[in-house]
């Protein structure tokens, strides 16, 4: 499968089933999951994997990442670190289709504690289903890009 059909799931501990669910919900709809891991419920390093998840959508590997943690916050932060990497922590459909139409998001982070099952899926869906608009978006987010080029203390209205 090509890369615009790879999608590259991680989580930490607390997500593992979730992320499971999500992987199978996917391949469903003719998506290539890419799980990256864990797929054992000791405590995990959350930041590498989801880093390594990152690394696979900056890198062209695979078009989309899907990441998971307790909230999903710690996981976002950890791929944003990442150069190319536009992620956000979703709750709701309506986050999850704007992070893509107005954001260019490549990646969506959950929380596993934070939503169940179901309402995951329908993120997801949202999340996939959105396209970047474009228009007056795409400087937005070309400034959004631009702050990982700047020196420190640079920059600001």
């Amino acid at each position: 499968m090509t890369a615009s059909k790879r999608i590259v799931l991680s989580s930490d501990h607390a997500a593992i089933a979730l992320r499971q669910a999500i992987a199978a919900h996917i391949s469903a709809q003719g998506w290539e999951a890419v799980d990256i891991g864990p797929t054992t419920p000791q405590s995990t390093p959350y930041p590498l994997y989801a880093e390594a998840a990152a690394r696979r959508v900056v890198s062209g590997d695979c078009r989309f990442g899907l990441i998971l943690c307790g909230t999903g916050q710690g996981v976002m932060m950890a791929a944003n670190k990442v150069r190319g990497v536009r992620c956000g922590v979703c709750v709701d459909t309506f986050s999850a289709r704007m992070i893509r139409q107005h954001n260019d998001a490549n990646m969506l982070a959950i929380g596993a504690r934070v939503v169940g099952e179901g309402l995951a899926l329908d993120i997801v869906d949202a999340f996939l289903a959105a396209a970047f608009e474009g228009g007056r978006h795409a400087p937005r987010v070309e400034m959004i890009m631009a702050l990982e080029a700047r020196p420190e203390m640079e920059g600001g209205v």
